[in-house]
């Protein structure tokens, strides 16, 4: 602690050029911050996706739906607990254009293998009982201003788009922080006999819990033997794997995110590293007699070395913490990103690429400093 004052005076020796350096590595954080924050909003539901959920989709195209008599076989396959199905709806609100996301799904097993959306028994009772009830995440609900009780229209472009689709609101799901709580659930009785005959009798995908996930490879194969041959064939994968490539189908969001910040860093690393260099160049002779005082190598180094750290902690920090801020006012796309939150881990990562970006951009001068020699250094001047 009593060489804090030397290093003070150190990092400011040139005040403007440490401004500079300091603004360049607090907007570097302030990227990484919100970019980071993007990287979590587009892998939505990957990182809560249960590895004890299984989904069979049709083997050709997710497009492409499964009859409705696999339930059964799946169902009695053993080592399931319980096998359920959904479908993609597709339906917007107000405008062809904003739409929502909207799944048809079976009531009661839905609410048994997704535990984390929370729903109060009596509003999960009252969807039960209302065959066009419908249950909604409880930002949706805000960003539109819905209450229970509430009749919602929702227009689909797949499913007789000539006229729109009525619903009640009977329930508004919560859940944690990292839970999509944007999206439209209602009942397959009601959907199914609303829609064209010939269609009828078809799912979208299925949804099977599994009791021990070690045995999800093993499961897969017998479900997708099952079906071989079949008008419809399988390919199953964990929930896991089908939310990440879903995800990917608008591209690899997260080597992309990832590359932006990492090049944010290397190129503003570069100019803390400059700073350092110059900074120890220009006081070489100060150096000299530091060491002419008595200051070994090891604290030579130390002292160049938090001089760098302090700068990249500091302005990272705060540019960790300004992105933070922001990310805390909400989504700014109205909605589109449903999960928009810095998460814990984002930021220890960014709290250790600080600590690591002082270290490397002073590692050179600091062991320039550590190896000059006295001698040499007083001549130079």
């Amino acid at each position: 602690m009593k060489f804090l004052p030397l290093i003070w005076m150190n990092v400011w020796r040139r005040r403007i050029r440490t401004t500079f350096t300091l603004l360049s590595v607090f907007i570097a954080f302030l990227l990484f911050g919100i970019v980071m924050t993007i990287r979590a909003a587009f892998s939505l539901g990957v990182d809560v996706a249960g590895l004890d959920r299984l989904v069979l989709i049709n083997k050709v195209t997710l497009i492409l739906p499964l009859p409705i008599s696999y339930q059964r076989q799946i169902q009695q396959t053993p080592g399931v607990e319980i096998a359920t199905h959904q479908t993609w709806f597709n339906g917007a609100y107000q405008q062809p254009t904003n739409v929502l996301t909207t799944i048809v799904v079976e009531p009661e097993p839905f609410l048994k293998i997704y535990r984390e959306f929370i729903l109060p028994p009596e509003q999960a009772q009252a969807w039960l009982a209302d065959r066009q009830g419908a249950i909604v995440g409880k930002d949706l609900a805000a960003r539109y201003g819905w209450k229970i009780g509430d009749r919602i229209p929702l227009i689909s472009s797949i499913w007789q788009p000539e006229a729109p689709w009525e619903f009640n609101i009977v329930g508004i799901y919560d859940g944690e922080r990292n839970v999509d709580k944007t999206q439209f659930f209602f009942r397959y009785d009601y959907f199914d006999e609303n829609r064209v005959e010939d269609l009828r009798g078809n799912v979208g995908w299925y949804v099977v819990k599994i009791a021990d996930p070690s045995q999800a490879v093993e499961l897969s194969r017998t479900f997708d033997a099952m079906f071989a041959n079949s008008g419809a064939e399988t390919k199953t994968t964990t929930e896991k794997g089908f939310v990440e490539g879903f995800a990917k189908q608008i591209g690899d969001i997260g080597t992309i995110t990832t590359a932006i910040a990492s090049t944010v860093l290397f190129m503003f690393g570069l100019v803390a590293a400059s700073t350092m260099v110059q900074s120890v160049r220009e006081r070489t002779n100060e150096l000299a007699v530091l060491k002419t005082l008595g200051f070994g190598d090891g604290r030579i180094l130390a002292l160049v070395l938090a001089e760098s750290l302090f700068i990249t902690v500091v302005a990272g920090g705060l540019g960790l913490t300004a992105a933070w801020l922001i990310v805390q006012r909400g989504d700014p796309t109205g909605g589109l990103l449903p999960i928009f939150t810095l998460l814990p881990r984002d930021i220890m990562i960014g709290v250790m690429l600080m600590v690591l970006m002082g270290l490397l951009a002073g590692a050179a001068p600091a062991m320039g400093a550590m190896r000059l020699r006295i001698t040499d250094a007083l001549r130079r001047n």
